[in-house]
């Protein structure tokens, strides 16, 4: 991809040396100033267009970085590819208006069954069913979860801590969703951000599968809907704490597949939905 930016973006200095924050300054007014406007800092929000074999499959609104890993997630949490060795190559295109093209290369036996239930959606920021052709398509059956993973609630204020440490976008402009993957001492492994709270968990879960992590549960700063739902369990996550609420579709989703739901989590408190075998006190 083309290395140039605007020069109102921001890079940054981190362990691993110089990163570039996806951010743009834009002139805005604040409620006690209205007369004179200053700088602030925006989070980008771009169309990625994930494109299998050469052809266009879906169209997402998101955060133009970490984006080999959402492609990875998408794939696996949409069941297009049961393991990241099943995709042969990404590479990264930008294309006009300032969108960018994902072009994933599928092994042939994905692509043959990826064109059997191909579908073709205009996604938009925190919507992932938009243009769905069947509702058949929506409720995918899920393969049950087993029960291999506990996590202690007295860990989790530790996780929730940690969090915006991988929100550096987040930080700048309040503008992002944050997904992390936390082992059961509460302990943040890693994590994405995006604007759309979908895009981080498919980001999070491509990360997921490309270090390998097992032990542990998904930690997502948004709500719970029934997709966030059936993207961890097809997955192979058996725990999601969100930090808001879980919609009551998404209690029945994770009720059927063994997932265990919880909501509201803020420090001293959270909401167990379903499965509380899987939560120690």
């Amino acid at each position: 991809m083309d290395d140039a930016r605007p020069e109102n973006e921001l890079t940054m200095e981190g362990i691993n040396g110089a990163f570039r924050i996806n951010v743009q300054q834009k002139n805005a007014k604040q409620s006690n100033q209205l007369s004179r406007a200053k700088l602030d800092w925006v989070a980008e929000e771009v169309p990625v267009a994930l494109v299998y074999n050469g052809i266009s499959h879906v169209v997402m609104m998101a955060s133009p970085k970490d984006l080999d890993y959402f492609a990875i997630g998408f794939s696996l949490s949409e069941g297009i590819i049961a393991s990241p060795q099943e995709i042969r190559g990404i590479d990264s295109v930008v294309s006009c208006h300032g969108g960018i093209e994902l072009h994933i290369e599928l092994s042939s036996r994905r692509f043959t069954g990826l064109k059997e239930r191909r579908r073709n959606m205009a996604g938009r920021t925190g919507c992932g069913t938009c243009g769905t052709e069947q509702l058949t398509e929506i409720f995918r059956p899920i393969t049950p979860l087993p029960f291999t993973q506990t996590f202690s609630l007295s860990h989790l204020d530790t996780a929730l801590a940690q969090l915006p440490r991988v929100q550096d976008i987040g930080s700048l402009t309040g503008c992002t969703h944050a997904a992390g993957w936390i082992d059961p001492e509460g302990k943040l492994l890693g994590g994405c951000e995006d604007v759309g709270r979908h895009v981080a968990l498919d980001k999070l879960l491509g990360m997921r599968a490309k270090t390998g992590w097992q032990q542990g549960a998904v930690l997502v700063s948004s709500r719970a809907s029934y997709e966030m739902v059936q993207k961890s369990a097809n997955c192979g996550a058996e725990i999601l704490f969100a930090v808001s609420a879980a919609t009551s579709l998404a209690i029945e989703v994770a009720q059927k597949c063994n997932l265990t739901l919880v909501g509201f989590c803020k420090p001293g408190r959270a909401t167990v939905y379903t499965h509380p075998q899987r939560i120690l006190d």
